[in-house]
């Protein structure tokens, strides 16, 4: 039965010609909604906060419930469509990614916006792992997947860079609703357009569904990524609640590694793991955005607090990283051919550690061509490396489990996003506030405050006026380059481990029939195919001819 799906869908695809690349074109699009609406919404906080006054927890959520709900879902969904289908879960996603837009933007208090926020989340973990999956299936032809990847993972990336600028654009001209809004008549577009052009496919259906094993993950991600956030946002490992939180998602996801390795038909098949490739591309997609999401939180708060640029000027300072990214997955398949898995991923690696390190001489005085030279080798290099890391994460899954391969790639996403901000994050305050702890003429109360981030720094001092708020906005300015500064090598040190750890990826790409044998489907005429050859050998009678005979007649029917 599983069979016959994928082979259904892949001779749609096959037979279709160009029709697979409309269909990438309808995959990208959806993706591009997820990627869009991750960022969008933070350039509108301000006006969500005049407009709807919620408490600091609220507005904590308003924020993360939408990633934190992606994330912890992704293995459900992307398992569940290996299941019942995934155009099926794909096409449901659609439909309440729409309406919880139209809830967000006609929210008029925090609690609605947050829940909205949140079905949201659970449209987005509908449609990214099946995005890849169905790719993974309509692209059979490794060359052409990698194409298709490579394009993938460039929108991607557009879509997380271009959210704040066209969230900037909606809400200088509209109002904060209307970030979501925008959503509601392209869902409406490419809900028919999706039920009409996309292949159904699915993977195994043996066994039943493990929905305690689906829960146990979905709360285990949601506790880890929780937990890494609560760090990033300044609690101490030591804190309670982070503590907690990490405790319970590290123990739940324990038993859930624990119980797929138990189960004849297991949710999420833990032995992709055990291949050195699938391993090493998973953790290779954390520690890529691990450094992408962490340098540009830095990145975004040095050009506005340091160099005093505009959000708008932080922005178009940060198109070229976007630029060179979709450059990147532009040509990735055509470096992926050259190059080979191994090669691409230590040289995206040592690129984007070249990148950060030659933006250490940057301190108080802006040197434009310098930051646009780093950021483009930074964003070619990230790009490339996740490329390369997809590509071979689900060339290196079975067709049958290319759901849960999908959503096991993204849920990587996430982590490394959340680790990035948790871990650079951390890296940069523990950096930054020793300079503030004796400033000459500013209260102790006021120097403790002004180390929480660079941002209050500025506040405090502005309060204080005179030579102490002067002092100590120098003074926190000087301590907040120098943060930078480590921070870069830290992650510099960081990038040239994950190049290490590239060493273990297959050093070719391998196209030909025997390394995409795992791929191909039983052919349906394989069973009949020696009945022939046997009654001709009873009825010939000379001995010696019935096995030329034989010998012939097979040969026929095989070619």
């Amino acid at each position: 039965m599983t069979g016959t799906t994928m082979t259904g869908a892949r001779s749609r695809a096959q037979a279709g010609g160009a029709n697979r690349w409309v269909i990438l074109v309808v995959l990208c699009v959806s993706l591009l909604f997820v990627a869009l609406d991750a960022t969008v919404l933070h350039v509108a906080i301000p006006s969500v906060t005049e407009d709807l006054r919620p408490g600091s927890v609220e507005l904590l959520w308003i924020v993360d419930a939408y990633p934190l709900v992606c994330a912890a879902l992704l293995i459900l969904f992307g398992t569940l469509g290996d299941r019942v289908g995934r155009r099926r879960v794909l096409l449901l996603g659609y439909g309440i990614f729409g309406a919880a837009s139209a809830v967000a933007a006609l929210a008029d208090s925090a609690p609605v916006l947050i829940a909205a926020r949140a079905l949201l989340g659970i449209g987005g973990a509908m449609i990214m792992p099946a995005t890849l999956s169905i790719l993974r299936v309509v692209f059979p032809d490794r060359r052409e997947r990698a194409t298709a990847i490579g394009i993938w993972t460039a929108v991607a990336a557009i879509g997380a860079a271009t959210g704040p600028v066209l969230g900037g654009f909606l809400v200088q001209h509209f109002w904060w609703g209307s970030v979501f809004l925008v959503n509601i008549p392209l869902m409406a577009l490419i809900l028919p357009l999706g039920r009409w052009l996309l292949p159904e496919s699915k993977g195994s259906s043996d066994g039943p569904w493990d929905v305690l094993g689906a829960l146990m993950a979905a709360v285990g991600i949601l506790a880890v990524v929780f937990g890494v956030k609560r760090l990033g946002a300044g609690a101490g490992l030591l804190d309670g609640r982070t503590l907690a939180t990490l405790c319970l998602g590290a123990a739940l996801l324990t038993l859930f590694v624990r119980r797929q390795r138990r189960r004849a038909h297991p949710l999420v098949d833990i032995r992709m793991f055990s291949r050195p490739a699938f391993a090493t591309s998973v953790g290779c997609i954390i520690v890529a955005m691990l450094a992408l999401v962490g340098l540009e939180l830095i990145a975004v708060q040095y050009l506005q607090l340091v160099l005093g640029l505009s959000p708008l000027q932080t922005g178009l300072r940060m198109l070229p990283l976007t630029f060179a990214a979709m450059a990147a997955g532009a040509t990735g398949s055509y470096t992926l051919r050259r190059l080979g898995p191994r090669r691409m991923v230590c040289t995206g690696f040592v690129l984007v550690a070249a990148a950060v390190l030659l933006l250490v001489p940057m301190g108080q005085t802006d040197w434009p061509a310098l930051m646009i030279v780093s950021f483009v080798t930074l964003g070619f290099g990230l790009q490339t490396t996740l490329f390369a890391a997809y590509e071979s994460m689900l060339s290196e899954a079975p067709p049958e489990r290319a759901g849960g391969a999908a959503a096991i790639g993204e849920t990587s996403y996430q982590l490394g996003a959340g680790m990035g901000i948790a871990l650079l994050g951390s890296v940069m305050n523990a950096a930054y506030a020793p300079g503030l702890a004796s400033v000459a003429g500013v209260p102790a109360a006021d120097s403790a405050a002004a180390s929480h981030s660079l941002g209050e720094a500025y506040d405090v001092a502005s309060r204080l006026g005179g030579p102490a708020g002067h002092a100590l906005r120098t003074a926190a300015r000087d301590s907040f380059v120098h943060g930078v500064h480590v921070t870069l090598f830290v992650s510099a040190a960081l990038l040239l481990l994950g190049a290490v750890a590239g060493l273990r990826l297959p050093r070719i790409m391998d196209c030909s029939v025997a390394g995409q044998a795992r791929d191909a489907e039983p052919e349906p005429a394989a069973e009949p195919e020696p009945r022939p050859a046997r009654r001709l050998s009873v009825k010939l009678p000379a001995p010696a001819r019935p096995s030329d005979g034989a010998a012939v007649e097979s040969g026929r029917t095989r070619h």
